[in-house]
């Protein structure tokens, strides 16, 4: 039987070389994936320049960020309905667009209200991309070291942000003679530099897989012959998924509920953890007696750890596997959180952070590259799209949550809470779905008609 388009194109892409167009699309989609994870890992560092410059309450910081979140839950889930019927380049395109120019609005902004307005529309931008980007450059990966490359966009895009974005807030707050100054400058470097990649990343080519399965095979081989993979030696046949027109939505609710409904409660734990605590560790430190800049100086250090969590991603996924990572760092992590909340001096809490949030890291975006691989082709970005963006839904009421729980019930309670969520966590991704180290992605979940 002849082999289809589909076919074909998944199995060239599972067992090629890696090409320079391989390297060129990994560092396009980690240079945007870079200026999106930046803007809200600094949100908390930020938080005191807002509070300082009297621009904003307390409450109304609060409202930013969840500003941030609303929008972030919106692009997250949003986004899949049309990268999944019309392409993923179109619409990664359009979200780093949205992003940089709104970014730079809300920097500009007179008042509180628009600043709000501004953070949210930025955040619609900034929540679909994290979907796409590893959907994007997991459906470009050989099977063999898929985990390792996702994990490379991760250490590039996602983790070296943190100390980076942290010492950024420094050097900023440094160089600048008003704290006014230093939260909107950052606001608009961040802008500025989104929108440059926005301009690099016309280069990249549409997804191969995506072209497959939505009636545009010769493009497909087209692409594949610029990746340096050799054509088909006999003609291909096409089937009900070589030109699908299934609704995401309809795909990934009807035929994978439990995948997505264990991706929501793994995200919500994630997010509400890296970044509901996040928001809020520099303040948490500062309450403590330390001042705003030892506490940034602390969480700087602590923040080492996300690079170092991602480095360890590289060799553990391919060699251990995606789902045994996360189950144990999820539960690791639980434990940490204890034990931060127990510290007392500067050394216990950067170690104590610094281990907490290694594990938080590594157990989250592990689950994160697994949830991105255990939907077909036709209805990925969908299926990870509506998981991370309850998770980040979620996290809008985790961050004043937080805030409110510390005031009434202490510090160690906030903790407590937070333990438990990741251990549920843990649960919850031995249900999304087979594990898939060194797995062709439509062996794992095959597009459907």
């Amino acid at each position: 039987m002849a082999q289809t388009i589909e076919g074909f194109v998944g199995s060239a892409l599972d067992e090629a070389k890696i090409s320079p167009l391989h390297r060129k699309i990994v560092a396009l989609i980690a240079a945007g994936y870079f200026f999106d994870v930046i803007d809200f890992t600094i949100f908390g560092s930020l938080v005191p320049y807002l509070l300082q410059s009297k621009f904003a309450t307390g409450p109304e910081a609060a409202a930013i960020g969840s500003a941030t979140i609303f929008g972030l839950f919106v692009g997250t889930a949003g986004q899949g309905q049309f990268s999944d019927r019309f392409g993923r380049r179109f619409i990664y395109q359009f979200n780093l667009l949205l992003f940089g120019i709104f970014t730079i609005l809300g920097a500009l902004a007179p008042s509180v209200t628009l600043l709000i307005v501004c953070r949210f529309i930025a955040g619609v931008g900034l929540g679909a991309e994290q979907p796409l980007c590893f959907v994007y450059a997991g459906e470009y990966s050989p099977k063999r070291i898929r985990g390792r490359i996702l994990a490379i966009v991760h250490f590039i895009g996602g983790a070296c942000v943190w100390p980076i974005g942290t010492a950024l807030v420094l050097l900023f707050g440094g160089m600048l003679d008003t704290p006014e100054h230093v939260w909107r400058g950052i606001w608009v470097a961040i802008g500025i530099g989104a929108l440059i990649v926005w301009l690099l990343r016309f280069a990249l080519p549409e997804s191969p897989r995506y072209l497959a399965t939505h009636g545009r095979g010769d493009e497909a081989l087209g692409v594949l012959t610029r990746l340096g993979i050799a054509g088909p030696k006999e003609k291909l046949t096409t089937d009900a998924a070589s030109n699908t027109k299934s609704d995401p939505f309809a795909v990934v609710f009807s035929q994978f509920p439990v995948r997505v409904i264990a991706g929501m409660i793994c995200f919500t734990a994630f997010f509400g953890v890296a970044i509901g605590l996040g928001a809020w560790l520099p303040n948490i430190m500062n309450a403590k007696g330390f001042s705003i800049t030892k506490s940034l100086q602390y969480t700087l250090a602590m923040n080492f750890a996300v690079p170092c969590a991602s480095i360890f991603m590289m060799y553990a996924l391919d060699k251990f596997g995606r789902k045994i990572t996360s189950v144990c760092a999820f539960i690791c992590a639980g434990i940490m959180a204890m034990v931060f909340s127990n510290a007392e001096t500067a050394v216990q809490l950067m170690v104590a952070g610094f281990i907490m949030i290694f594990f938080v890291q590594v157990a989250g975006n592990s689950m994160q590259i697994f949830a991105s691989e255990v939907f077909p082709t036709n209805a990925r970005t969908s299926g990870f799209g509506w998981a991370a963006g309850v998770g980040r839904l979620a996290t809008a009421f985790i961050m004043p949550t937080i805030l409110w729980v510390q005031s009434g019930y202490g510090l160690t309670t906030v903790f407590v809470c937070l333990a438990i969520l990741l251990v549920v966590a843990a649960a919850a991704v031995t249900q999304l779905g087979p594990e898939s180290r060194q797995k062709g992605l439509d062996e794992i979940a095959a597009p459907t008609g």
